[in-house]
């Protein structure tokens, strides 16, 4: 019965009368579990209603009245009346209460929007009276160690022959019970081996186990252990293949630039690097902190600069006309909506253009975050710069010889100076970042490009120092003077070079010396050519300047060999790839608050900073994205850790814990085993010490993982999207599982791993991009058969198989695929000449057991690809389409000739495209589809 008094303090009796009548509030509140003991919880009565029914006038991007309820300190802050609208432990006289329940609409809130309910007014009255009292979202609460339950099964129900007490096999078992003992529910019986091999096989390497591996685990005497199965998959090299693919998705991956043109870029090194990431189980903080900020740790290897590529993988454009600027900056952004949404789950993108619109992020906390992204080289170059030169074998030797060398004649510093250089060609100044031009140009917006009598200037160069500078361009007409002066045209001449012409259209390295000033200045460059008659002729290209110093060493023993072995390192054209870099000291970028968004409407100047909601900068940290990196992977983050597991849990159970793994703030969905969600991530970071392989480990030798996929009707009733994890996980295959798992049980997979992206099977004309001469070209031998992970990713044209079965754009980062089931897929399966050449190949393997019926080479064929012995209803099937295939062959023997093709086979043509088909049809079911 609902209580009198609750209803006479919590139902204002004049609305109640004029709104409803007494009946439908009596009727309505006699539905609400509250009564005037209980406590309002802020977190899940309170926000919700905040959110989706007042937070869109008085939150974070509009504040109507000058009230907002973003926070407690704001909605109890004066509002325009100069009155706060809230008065804690006084709902009486609350403004905010008052307008609920007015009688004039004009008053009454939500403005032109239906009225609260009963049951909302009642909450949010009780709540003010209760002190207003606000709760942190739990996302944002630091993880703290959880107490495990020691659940028993107590509903009604068997679990096949297991005893119900022993069902669990480690701690996520006795989370999931007690979330079921609350629903009346009970777990699944454990799958079947054949069953658990494939499905953990398939999550845990992408394709099926290794022959020799299933065939130990499957075996009736002395078979190895499930536990030792997992141990085994999780140190074959294809679970680097497999789980980097998740991390593609995030770092928005590809190998092209995007936007119109979308040209060929090289950035594999990125991806093999994930590869051997995964593989070597690197701990997830260290893999952060080497994406976000490798080249600032010390001494940086090789793969900690490649490691950075995670934040260079966004599109750029250097199209002409475009503004390098506007595409800089787009990029940045880019970079921080990015490490919101991938590595926070947090929909930071909202607060570009104003405060959160449901979260506690101040637009202001944007552009502190963009701060520490905003002070990197890059600056939307045609060359992608800054990149990494990654030598061969005989050029790293050279190279340590030497840097050895200018060790003993210049020190440590110099050294390590001059190796960054010839390894990254960096810091210099791109040509695009000069301004005042005077019968100069950005040629096709790339290159700083003269005319006769060309003019440009360069602000701000620190000269102290300097007495040396390399310039890389192209010496276009003969007869041309370059002159450097100091601050304008009458200015100090510090050089004054003469250009000898280039000896073809192609880029080299110009050594121009320089008169030594002090400071920082401004210089004034000029081109001269009075051999030119052509005024509009470009004479002099320059791609990038560098201000250093002589060559050390000079006048002592193996001078000439080391500066010779300088230019040869200089002169090399190894394999490159992008990378991150911060901007010398002496070069600092200035990043500014951007009104409503808008990078041509720049405010106030900011400093880097993280948002005030999570947990503190830490002490000693650097101001810069290694301390970002320090921040992220403190063990006080609230959202790091709890983001990794939850997409680790959507990987293997196709949906995560919290179902929106972009956003955990208060508009993603509840989780649905929060205490579960809080115990891995403890584990994840303290037990485990950020082992991704121990965190996946754990889940796969649950019970919870090994239940039976197979469901009742009763329970599809009672939990139709196995939230509540009744039962083991059933998901389609991605898009690169579906092509690979196809090609290994055809045995055409290629193992090989790493190196450039290749190009399978793909239809002309699919690249069509304007201004662009690039083509597929199809790859030879294996590399057309390698794994999905290494197809070549054209931003503006996805390999149209893998985009059919929902491949993610690879624009922006991608938290989540969302599947899909179109005709198209099976078109794809049924068509693509990669499914029909896997097919025909499948065909003669099932063919190769001479000694057996055609029937039962089929039943093998499909246990080989499904993983389990097939039924008679299923066998009786393929058997007769066989049989069908098979006469309609015998009788057009030309169509059987299409069917196979080159393809030979001890079997006749008729017998072998029969057997395609049949071969076809099994690649094709649901059940190979799905794990």
């Amino acid at each position: 019965m609902t209580n009198i008094n609750f209803i006479t303090k919590y139902a204002p009796t004049k609305w109640l009368l004029v709104s409803f009548g007494l009946l439908v509030v009596f009727a309505s509140l006699n539905q609400c579990t509250f009564n005037s003991e209980q406590t309002i919880d802020f977190n899940t009565q309170v926000k919700p209603i905040l959110n989706q029914k007042c937070i869109h006038c008085h939150g974070g991007v509009k504040q109507s009245a000058g009230f907002s309820l973003m926070t407690r300190e704001k909605a109890l802050s004066p509002t325009d009346n100069g009155q706060p609208a809230i008065l804690p432990g006084d709902a009486d006289n609350s403004e905010f209460i008052r307008r609920l329940t007015a009688e004039d609409e004009e008053e009454r809130m939500p403005f032109e929007a239906p009225m609260l309910s009963p049951t909302e007014i009642v909450i949010l009255t009780q709540w003010v009276d209760e002190g207003a009292n606000w709760g942190l979202h739990w996302a944002y609460e630091s993880v703290q160690k959880t107490e495990v339950p020691r659940s028993e099964i107590v509903a009604l129900g068997s679990v096949g022959e297991t005893d119900k007490n022993d069902w669990a096999i480690n701690e996520i078992d006795h989370f999931v019970l007690e979330k079921l003992n609350q629903n009346d529910l009970v777990p699944s019986e454990l799958a079947d081996k054949k069953a658990i091999l494939r499905r953990l096989s398939l999550d845990l390497i992408g394709l099926s186990a290794p022959e020799n591996l299933a065939a130990q685990f499957l075996q009736k005497e002395n078979a190895i252990t499930y536990e030792q199965l997992v141990d085994e998959l999780l140190g074959l090299p294809q679970f680097g293949e497999k789980w980097a693919s998740m991390w593609l998705d995030l770092a928005r991956y590809a190998d092209s630039k995007g936007f119109e043109r979308d040209p060929n870029r090289s950035i594999y090194a990125y991806r093999d690097y994930l590869i051997r990431a995964f593989n070597e189980d690197m701990p997830y903080d260290q893999f952060l902190t080497e994406q976000l900020a490798g080249d600032l740790l010390p001494n940086p290897t090789d793969a900690q600069y490649i490691a950075t590529g995670f934040h260079r993988n966004t599109p750029t454009n250097d199209e002409g006309g475009t503004d390098n600027e506007e595409y800089r900056v787009a990029a940045v952004i880019d970079r921080v909506n990015t490490t919101g949404q991938a590595l926070l789950g947090s929909t930071f993108a909202c607060v570009q253009c104003h405060g959160h619109p449901y979260d506690p992020f101040e637009h202001k906390e944007y552009y502190q975050m963009m701060a520490f992204f905003n002070n990197t080289r890059d600056m939307d170059t045609h060359k992608d710069y800054p990149l990494l030169r990654m030598y061969e074998p005989k050029n790293t030797a050279k190279l340590d010889q030497l840097i050895a060398w200018i060790k003993t004649v210049a020190g440590e510093k110099r050294a390590e100076e001059m190796r960054t250089f010839l390894k990254t060609w960096q810091p210099v100044i791109y040509s695009i970042d000069t301004d005042s031009l005077i019968n100069a140009a950005f040629y096709d917006t790339k290159y700083l490009g003269f005319r006769p009598d060309g003019q440009a200037q360069m602000k701000d160069i620190t000269l102290t120092g300097k007495n040396k500078l390399l310039l890389r361009g192209i010496v276009a007409k003969k007869g041309g003077r370059f002159v450097i002066r100091i601050g304008d045209i009458e200015g100090e001449i510090i050089a004054d070079f003469n250009l000898k012409k280039s000896a073809e259209w192609s880029y080299e390295f110009l050594e121009i010396p320089l008169i030594p000033v002090e400071g920082k200045h401004d210089l004034f460059l000029q081109y001269e050519n009075n051999a030119m008659t052509n005024p509009e002729a470009m004479g002099f290209q320059i791609d990038w300047f560098y201000f250093t110093e002589d060559f050390p060493g000079k006048g002592t023993p193996d001078y000439e060999e080391n500066r010779q072995r300088f230019w040869e390192l200089m002169e090399a054209t190894p394999a490159t790839t992008l990378i991150s870099m911060e901007n010398p000291v002496e070069r600092p970028r200035t990043t500014r608050l951007f009104d409503r968004g808008s990078w041509l409407a720049q405010t106030e100047k900011v400093a880097a900073k993280v948002p005030t909601i999570l947990n503190e900068f830490p002490e000693n940290a650097p101001n810069n994205r290694l301390g970002l990196a320090q921040w992220l992977t403190d063990k006080k983050n609230p959202l790091t850790a709890r983001t990794m597991v939850n997409r680790i849990w959507e990987q293997l159970f196709g949906m995560g814990l919290v179902e929106t793994l972009e956003d955990l703030g208060t508009q993603g969905t509840p989780p649905t085993h929060p205490e579960l969600l809080d115990w891995l991530s403890y584990q994840y970071m303290n037990d485990y010490e950020w082992s991704t392989k121990q965190l996946i480990r754990t889940v796969v030798t649950s019970a919870t993982y090994r239940q039976s996929a197979k469901v009742s009707p009763d329970l599809l009733a009672k939990d139709p999207y196995n939230k509540l994890l009744t039962r083991g996980p059933r998901v389609r295959l991605s898009a690169e599982q579906i092509r690979d798992q196809t090609l290994a049980v055809s045995g055409l997979l290629s193992d090989k791993m790493y190196g450039p992206p290749v190009m399978p099977y793909q239809p002309d004309g699919i690249w069509s991009a304007p201004y662009s001469s690039d083509t597929w070209q199809m790859s030879e031998g294996e590399d057309r058969y390698r794994r999905a992970i290494y197809t070549f990713v054209k931003r503006s044209t996805p390999y149209p198989a893998m985009e059919t079965f929902d491949v993610a754009p690879r624009q922006v980062c991608s938290s989540r695929r969302i599947r899909t089931n179109t005709p198209l897929q099976a078109l794809v399966t049924l068509n693509d000449p990669v499914y029909v050449e896997a097919a025909k190949h499948f065909a003669l393997k099932m063919q190769q057991q001479t000694d057996k019926s055609t029937a039962e080479q089929i039943a093998q064929g499909y246990e080989l690809a499904i993983g389990k012995s097939i039924d008679v209803n299923k066998k009786e099937v393929l058997v007769d389409l066989y049989q069908a295939s098979l006469k309609n062959y015998q009788t057009n023997p030309k169509a059987a000739q299409e069917i196979i093709g080159k393809l030979k086979s001890k079997q006749s043509k008729a017998e072998t495209a029969a057997m395609t088909v049949v071969a076809n049809a099994i690649l094709n079911l649901d059940e190979f589809m799905m794990k």
